[in-house]
């Protein structure tokens, strides 16, 4: 039996999958969470064998969320899912150690076996991500300057686009504000840029916003 722990902030969606899943015979969905907070003490009480992880979440989100479950719990599968399946997220992703990445449009199907592959050590990326990642291998190809960045300034760079403040972000990003602020220089500088306006344009550019 493959346990699931699903980890996604709108209740319609966790329910949905929830359903599809429950018909599965060796599939169990045995724990549900509403944001990368909770998922973070249900992992550490009772680590599940596959994660599917919502990544456009509000608070810690979900790229944050995995990469601090994966830096605990290095044999977790995580899978990541969203509406987005183009820009750097999924590639920052599989960075971080996620091992598939599928669409919340993807048919039940697909889910389940991206579950079952994940689940035997195999990776497992849906047709839309896969694409994408080949297109920007491509000679010619215009790659995201986001892609320069480490999970941790990505995850820095997408609370500053949703406006969260300094201390927020160390709140929720458990480290001080000294180090906040090195890692927004440290993105600012990878980006060629000088300020969150000029984040904004370029995220607005290379539609780095619709991870946020």
């Amino acid at each position: 039996m493959i346990k699931v722990l699903l980890v996604d902030d709108h209740e319609l969606v966790r329910s949905g999958i929830q359903a599809l899943l429950s018909a599965e015979t060796d599939i169990a969905v045995v724990a549900v969470c509403n944001c990368g907070e909770q998922a973070l003490k249900v992992v550490e009480t009772d680590p599940p064998d596959v994660i599917l992880m919502d990544i456009n979440m509000p608070g810690m989100g979900g790229v944050e969320a995995c990469r601090r479950i994966l830096a605990a719990n290095p044999q977790i599968r995580i899978i990541g899912v969203s509406v987005h399946n183009d820009g750097p997220i999924p590639q920052q992703l599989l960075k971080l150690g996620v091992v598939g990445f599928v669409s919340k449009g993807s048919s039940t199907a697909e889910m389940v076996a991206a579950i079952k592959a994940v689940a035997s050590g195999k990776r497992y990326l849906c047709q839309d991500v896969a694409s994408n990642l080949a297109f920007q291998l491509l000679p010619g190809a215009n790659p995201s300057p986001f892609l320069q960045l480490s999970s941790r300034e990505a995850e820095v760079a997408r609370l500053i686009l949703s406006g969260k403040s300094i201390q927020e972000m160390s709140a929720l990003l458990k480290i001080n504000d000294k180090t906040i602020n090195t890692y927004r220089y440290r993105l600012y500088g990878k980006l060629g840029i000088k300020n969150d306006v000029e984040l904004t344009r370029l995220a607005v550019k290379y539609d780095y916003l619709d991870g946020v």
